[in-house]
């Protein structure tokens, strides 16, 4: 039987280089930013799917929470989204997928992570993505729960503030390079145009309408 796994998405950033833009509504081939990230988790058989930020798209079929205080970065998310985990009375997942949802490549990294999972060592917390030039997209990750939930509750404040480093600091952690495509996010209007002509120039190399 495959582990079980839970999905935490990262929804409630201030998105100040996009003007305060909601970031995770961007389209990119006809598709939200944030549904395509429900999506890629849910068809992972993800269980449950926590999305922390405000309620962006009601019809989701997602548990919403937020992180206390507003805007207090991706680590307080975590610890929000944990605590609602133990509210619920539910037993935790073994594995819960961690992803910011800016990331037009998400449906792939879904499934790298969820490939790379069956061979991680048992004494591995986790595994990330990283960029071609290896460096660690935390935030684009797999992690043991209860290793998570450990690291999490050591930070002081809940995690408010906390920067992502701390909280994956003492795990254990594997990572794997990817293409660039993959993990690259939208941060600016350049880069949600980018995405957007990297998804049509896909779509037109398969001879489908963009």
């Amino acid at each position: 039987m495959a582990p079980s796994r839970g999905a935490i998405l990262l929804a409630g950033g201030r998105a100040s280089r996009v003007g305060g833009a909601a970031k995770p509504l961007f389209e990119v081939g006809g598709t939200t930013l944030l549904r395509a990230a429900v999506n890629a988790v849910t068809d992972a058989s993800a269980r449950p799917v926590t999305v922390v930020g405000p309620a962006l798209d009601p019809d989701l079929p997602v548990e919403w929470v937020r992180e206390d205080p507003p805007f207090g970065g991706p680590v307080a998310a975590v610890v929000a989204a944990l605590g609602a985990w133990t509210e619920t009375g539910r037993p935790d997942p073994e594995w819960t997928l961690l992803l910011a949802c800016d990331l037009p490549g998400v449906a792939a990294a879904v499934r790298q992570l969820t490939a790379d999972l069956a061979l991680l060592p048992r004494d591995t917390d986790g595994l990330c993505l990283g960029d071609a030039s290896s460096r660690p997209q935390w935030l684009i990750g797999a992690y043991r729960t209860a290793a998570l939930r450990a690291a999490a509750s050591a930070l002081p404040r809940r995690g408010a503030d906390a920067p992502v480093r701390e909280l994956v600091a003492d795990l254990a952690i594997a990572v794997v390079v990817v293409p660039d495509a993959v993990t690259r996010d939208v941060d600016t209007w350049e880069d949600l145009e980018e995405a957007r002509r990297h998804h049509d120039a896909r779509r037109s190399e398969r001879g489908q309408p963009s």
